[in-house]
């Protein structure tokens, strides 16, 4: 079992970001000063994770505003990936959501990429629209996903047992 660390994203951490932010979204990834500006943004929470070896493998984010959270980012590095870590860090974003009072949660995600809308939608996102040729890269559209609010049992419910799973693939230290 894999065993990872969730902290904190950290300036330190910020080369190690960008490298895996250039492999998880080739040239139209954000920059080093973007990173920078949403760690000092009082509405942002962003978190590395790390292997056994103390080696970023992978990061997420999110901006708070009131009742709600949008994520922003979660990329993990090729080797890394389809080890649960994706999923580790939609969990931590989930539990600052809890920590924080925040209801609903939503995201954008390549209407292409179809593990992570499979992710979302196994912790209860669902698909309330599309941004048409939102992506810069290659003009693919965007689905917007949304939560209900996370402190219905509904919600909450499917999120203890999808999290007792998840204990059982990777050990959060």
């Amino acid at each position: 079992m894999l065993n990872i660390k969730i902290k904190l994203m950290q300036k330190s951490d910020l080369d190690s970001v960008i490298s895996i932010e250039q492999k998880a979204y080739g040239p139209h990834h954000w920059s080093k000063e973007s990173f920078m500006s949403e760690l000092t943004s009082e509405l942002a929470r962003y978190f590395s994770v790390f292997n056994e070896n103390n080696e970023l493998v992978g990061y997420c984010g999110c901006w708070q505003i009131l009742e709600e959270a949008h994520i922003t980012n979660i990329a993990v590095t090729p080797e890394y990936r389809r080890n649960y870590i994706g999923e580790a860090l939609l969990t931590t974003i989930i539990n600052e959501c809890y920590k924080n009072m925040v209801k609903y949660i939503t995201l954008e995600v390549r209407v292409g990429n179809k593990s992570a809308i499979s992710l979302y939608e196994k912790y209860g996102f669902k698909s309330l629209g599309v941004r048409k040729g939102y992506y810069q890269d290659n003009n693919e559209d965007a689905l917007i996903m949304w939560t209900e609010n996370i402190f219905y049992d509904k919600f909450k419910s499917g999120y203890e047992k999808n999290i007792t799973a998840l204990r059982g693939k990777i050990n959060i230290l």
